[in-house]
């Protein structure tokens, strides 16, 4: 193991397969492919047990010889483990024999699964002599960027859509970031982050930091294995943005299993996004291996991505795993937001409401068979996105301080209660 290394080879084209050396850059010079990290696993293998994994803290950081760092972890060491939930009341409500919930709405600190990927980013980063973070965001990045810099005392620029949910800015701007709000939708933004990553030379993690940053997506993959019992649950359903925490959760299996830390099986990985911004689920349902570009118009202002950087590979693990995708209305994401709400007390932000919509629609279409068991990936909290369900989800009645007026209020749900 190197001490500059860690358990990492390099960086690897995902198109070509070239190696280059670990560095802050994201993008093969031959071909323009995507970069990310290669590992040794041999070496891993004869550290990663088990009895190791159980006989660390309970974070993220206990699969650390699979997370691109070099050395131990320096911002967001409490991140993560999130609890796997068996959701009896959801799946009898979506008509499935075993439902589980992995719920990254009470991720530390910033409530989303994004705190896995900003802890692997910023601690790279650090290791790489950093000294700003910056990141394009439909929120909760920014959130989390902007809380993990602040607690390791690192300068960070957060660069956000000008329409992003008040809770979002609100949970950025608390922790002392720069918050840069721009006029346009997240692939514009994404496009001036890449400028202004290439001009300033920051650490920008979802740019130049991108295959360090993707990484950390998998563990929400290695605890969702190691809580199920060590086994690949049959069926998971992933909200997709960019696409890449399908795809990494789907690597985190395929390395789980690699390592022998997890039986060989079967597995399916099944994609869900808005129907306002779908075209990673529209090309999958059309049988495609390409996706055309879209302008975003949902409430799932999280998943807003037109075109999405990890499109392309969603679609080949949904089409390597025999998984699916599908979309939701605005109206079905608030529907799947109560659902889980009202059966298993777990608000979700919007992103929540996409993925139960679609559980619920490809549960009743057969594609994932009622008699089997799936896993619900839960990524972010209903406080950040209440503009969504604001004025959805009934009122409060007022009374008086008055036994007879809460008994008028009784007689109208409960008239039998009031009889006696």
């Amino acid at each position: 193991m190197s001490d500059k290394q860690g358990f990492m080879k390099a960086l690897k084209c995902r198109e070509c397969g070239r190696e280059v050396p670990l560095t802050a850059t994201h993008v093969c010079e031959f071909d323009f492919g995507p970069l990310e990290v290669a590992y040794d696993y041999e070496l891993i293998k004869k550290s990663l047990t088990r009895e190791v994994i159980c006989s660390r803290p309970q974070t993220m950081w206990r699969y650390r010889e699979l997370l691109p760092i070099a050395g131990e972890p320096t911002v967001g060491r409490q991140v993560g483990y999130t609890p796997l939930v068996k959701a009896d009341r959801l799946a009898k409500a979506l008509g499935i024999r075993e439902l589980w919930v992995k719920n990254d709405a009470v991720n530390y600190p910033t409530l989303s699964f994004k705190d896995r990927v900003v802890s692997v980013a910023l601690s790279r980063s650090v290791e790489l002599g950093f000294k700003t973070v910056a990141c394009a965001s439909t929120g909760n990045l920014a959130n989390s960027v902007a809380a993990n810099a602040a607690a390791a005392g690192l300068d960070a620029y957060v660069f956000i859509p000008s329409d992003l949910e008040l809770g979002k800015v609100v949970n950025s701007l608390v922790y002392g970031a720069n918050v840069i709000s721009i006029k346009g939708h997240y692939d514009e933004v994404n496009r001036l982050c890449a400028e202004i990553a290439g001009k300033y030379g920051w650490a920008f993690v979802n740019v130049n930091m991108r295959p360090y940053y993707a990484e950390g997506s998998k563990s929400m993959g290695f605890e969702i294995a190691e809580q199920s019992g060590w086994r690949v649950p049959e069926h998971t359903v992933v909200p997709m943005a960019s696409g890449s925490l399908l795809t990494k959760i789907h690597k985190a299996y395929q390395e789980f299993t690699k390592l022998g830390l997890v039986p060989e099986s079967k597995w399916k990985v099944h994609g869900a996004q808005a129907t306002g911004c779908s075209p990673i689920s529209v090309a999958q349902k059309a049988g495609l291996d390409f996706f055309k570009p879209v302008k975003p118009n949902t409430i799932a202002k999280s998943l807003a991505i037109g075109t999405p950087a990890d499109g392309f590979y969603a679609l080949k693990v949904m089409k390597e795993t025999g998984g699916h995708g599908d979309d939701v209305s605005d109206d079905e994401i608030r529907d799947g937001i109560r659902l889980l709400a009202e059966n298993e007390g777990i608000f979700a932000e919007t992103a929540g409401g996409v993925t139960v919509g679609v559980a619920k629609k490809l549960i009743a279409s057969g594609k994932i068979p009622a008699g089997s068991s799936a896993v619900l990936c839960i990524t972010g909290n209903g406080l950040k996105t209440l503009e969504a369900m604001t004025g959805h989800v009934g009122s409060t009645r007022e009374i008086r301080p008055s036994l007879r007026e809460f008994e008028a209020v009784m007689a109208q749900d409960k008239p039998e209660l009031v009889a006696r």
